[in-house]
């Protein structure tokens, strides 16, 4: 069963071909797995071999092109019809004799698109140097075209749908950050932890159950805390470090992230000092975020409210996050940091994370909200503070 009603694919296609008509594209060739997802329903972890929906302008239906072994993933994960499924055979696969983008160019030049002008998605983790030159060399009379954010852009605003699935993520991102926060005892490993989250995250709820998300959680303890993108060790938590946890709920490939940083016992000074900073900073861009407010708006509101209090942050403040696969649940398009031109419109939804790392370590509070049609929403509700976990008498929050 599909996720969404054909119709609304049918719309998400359309609006994707206004962008192709304006940008002079014939073909567009996507092989960006979350924009497959979104185009066609394809879900599959098949995303590590060369795999493509193409999309003709003049055609109303899109081919998904692929590998033999997931052709049937396609036939039964998507709204394509069957004869548009096209499959290579196994001997294109890691191979450096036969290249898949061959037999790509083979098909258009079959169904006569090898002489128009094609976008590809050419700046993407799943897209390579030697896929693009192959393409080259077998449609010699295409133009080409950078399209790497075409169909990210139509992703932006989110359908009641979408935003009824970004909610159950949250619920599910809710529950996993109260289990894992009540792991967290000095002698408890950092991985022991990271299971509780993670069987969680997949678990869900009672009603419905998650996902796997594209980004695992982060687990920075200690003087890793100053540093970002860090997962867990085996490592026992120890008391008086902090730890923070960040850790995103998935529904339906819908992604709502949350962090949050726990102390072990009482925190230290620069933690007491700088965490009433970073919630009144979350507050300010919170009441600030409503459609017609730029992107570049929302890190100035940030940026002055800490200021006052002598902190900088050079790092980006937020960016657009939904439907994704590994290795990362963002957009890649709007960008909450000085100068984004972004205009916030209703249904867009952001990963808010004003993060702030030091020498030794950091704090992160994060927060994921939907733009409304006067304001902005939390997706979680997890309570906004940083956490003290005293063994003594099971956690608190302060």
């Amino acid at each position: 069963m599909l996720p969404f009603d054909i119709l609304e694919y049918q719309q998400r296609l359309s609006h994707t071909k206004k962008r192709m008509e304006d940008c002079g594209i014939d073909v567009l060739l996507i092989t960006d797995p979350a924009n497959m997802n979104y185009l066609s329903g394809y879900d599959a972890w098949s995303f590590y071999v060369h795999q493509m929906l193409v999309i003709v302008i003049d055609e109303d239906q899109p081919l998904w092109i692929g590998r033999y072994l997931d052709a049937n993933g396609a036939r039964l994960t998507t709204w394509i019809y069957e004869e548009n499924v096209i499959a290579y055979p196994d001997h294109y696969v890691h191979s450096d004799q036969h290249h898949p983008m061959d037999f790509i160019s083979e098909i258009l030049i079959q169904i006569g698109q090898g002489n128009r002008t094609v976008g590809v998605e050419m700046d993407h983790y799943y897209f390579t140097g030697k896929a693009l030159e192959q393409l080259r060399k077998g449609l010699p009379n295409a133009r080409f075209k950078d399209a790497t954010l075409l169909v990210n852009k139509v992703r932006m605003i989110k359908s009641d749908q979408e935003i009824e699935y970004m909610r159950r993520a949250a619920q599910i991102a809710d529950l996993a950050m109260q289990k894992g926060v009540e792991s967290i005892y000095p002698g408890v490993r950092e991985c022991d932890t990271a299971s509780e989250i993670y069987a969680h995250l997949i678990k869900g709820t009672p009603h419905y159950g998650g996902e796997y998300p594209a980004i695992v959680p982060l687990l920075p303890t200690g003087d890793r805390t100053s540093i970002p993108h860090l997962t867990w060790s085996d490592r026992p938590f120890v008391d008086g470090n902090a730890v923070i946890i960040e850790l995103a709920g998935c529904y339906k490939r819908y992604h709502v992230p949350l962090a949050r940083t726990i102390s072990i016992g009482q925190p230290n000074e620069q933690l007491k000092q700088v965490t009433p900073v970073v919630l009144e900073g979350i507050q300010a861009v919170l009441q600030k975020a409503k459609p017609g407010i730029t992107c570049g708006e929302l890190e100035e509101t940030w940026r002055t409210t800490i200021k006052k209090h002598g902190y900088e942050k050079e790092a980006r403040l937020g960016y657009s996050v939904g439907l994704n696969y590994p290795p990362d649940w963002g957009e890649h398009t709007g960008s909450i940091r000085k100068g984004d031109p972004t205009v916030l419109q209703q249904n867009m939804t952001f990963h808010l994370i004003p993060a702030l790392w030091f020498n030794k370590d950091g704090i992160e509070i994060s927060e994921t909200f939907r733009v409304t049609e006067s304001g902005s929403e939390r997706f979680t509700s997890y309570p906004q503070e940083l956490i003290i976990r005293d063994h003594l008498d099971n956690g608190q929050i302060s």
